[in-house]
């Protein structure tokens, strides 16, 4: 049961590769029929690139780091501020914002707690070690 979860883990994952190839190829065939590159498209291309980015971290290191979806969800919300910035609402735009606050403050905090980590590990890596005589 574990290898056909895993297989369907990496059919999976292959599927999200090839999809966010193919709306990369569509965005950026949709800029060139526009003759005209605007922010919105720009920061679509963004979330494409972190896309793909996080399923290379994943196969590396067998681990999504937390912050990358952060990143992606704080780019995605600038986005949509930016596609309904002359109709939205002020208070949906003050929410948004400080969705996107929140999402900053979340991946500041998961890195500086992936840091504290790693410091933890060298130290009782160190402490175990014998010491030279």
């Amino acid at each position: 049961m574990p290898k056909l979860i895993e297989a369907v883990e990496k059919l999976l994952l292959i599927l999200i590769m090839v999809a966010t190839l193919v709306a990369v190829i569509a965005e950026i065939v949709h800029m060139i029929g526009n003759r005209k590159v605007m922010l919105e498209d720009l920061l679509l291309l963004f979330i494409y690139t972190e896309v793909i980015g996080m399923l290379a971290a994943y196969y590396t290191s067998r681990r999504i780091p937390v912050t990358l979806p952060l990143i992606i969800a704080m780019t995605a919300l600038s986005r949509m501020i930016i596609l309904q910035s002359k109709e939205i609402d002020k208070i949906a735009l003050l929410y948004e914002s400080g969705s996107i606050l929140l999402l900053a403050v979340s991946a500041m905090i998961m890195s500086l707690k992936d840091k504290l980590s790693l410091e933890k590990l060298k130290q009782r890596h160190n402490a175990t070690l014998p010491e030279d005589k």
